[in-house]
């Protein structure tokens, strides 16, 4: 029996910087040693009763479609309150049968808060103004952490630290999705 080789890929990071917060993600859905497609979209704007966030994930998409559906619920049902939604889903993760199952990490801005959001209950502030996940996020994360010590702006060292992932992982493309929020 041939083992089912699993789904692979995306690189997804945010930096705040500026009174703004990016988040980008790639486009690389990759099964084993195969890319399936090149311009997934990974990274998208919520706007549960007029309140904006920025989720990005990374892992199974129809997991992370659950959990950005659920999101979206507890942000409807606690508007304006990202911290205390992200905390409430994670709860939910946790201990439902259903959802301990999904595979799949989050990264959620509103711009005034970042947070990764993770199966194991965690809903961690990133230090350093940066946060990414994925298969190449230790990459991202490396070089956005460099790349702070520029000038250069929230938008750009993002596109910079996921060009940097690309090149080094191979789960990870240079077809970028961005969504930028203020503050």
């Amino acid at each position: 029996m041939t083992e089912f080789p699993g789904w692979h890929g995306t690189t997804i990071v945010a930096v705040r910087r500026g009174g703004e917060v990016v988040v980008a993600g790639d486009g690389q859905v990759s099964l084993g040693q195969t890319v399936i497609k090149g311009s997934a979209r990974k990274v998208r704007r919520l706007s549960p009763g007029g309140y904006d966030v920025v989720a990005g994930f990374a892992g199974s998409t129809a997991d992370a479609f659950t959990l950005l559906e659920r999101l979206e619920a507890k942000l409807e049902a606690t508007p304006g309150q990202l911290a205390r939604a992200s905390v409430d889903l994670a709860k939910d993760w946790r201990t439902d049968k259903y959802l301990q199952k999904l595979e799949a990490m989050l990264i959620v801005t509103d711009g005034r808060d970042l947070f990764v959001i993770t199966g194991a209950g965690d809903v961690l502030e990133p230090e350093h103004d940066i946060a990414a996940i994925g298969s190449g996020g230790n990459f991202a994360l490396a070089a956005a952490r460099g790349l702070m010590a520029t000038e250069m702006g929230a938008e750009d060292v993002a596109r910079r630290a996921m060009a940097i992932a690309a090149d080094i992982c191979v789960y990870t493309n240079g077809n970028l999705t961005v969504e930028k929020i203020s503050a």
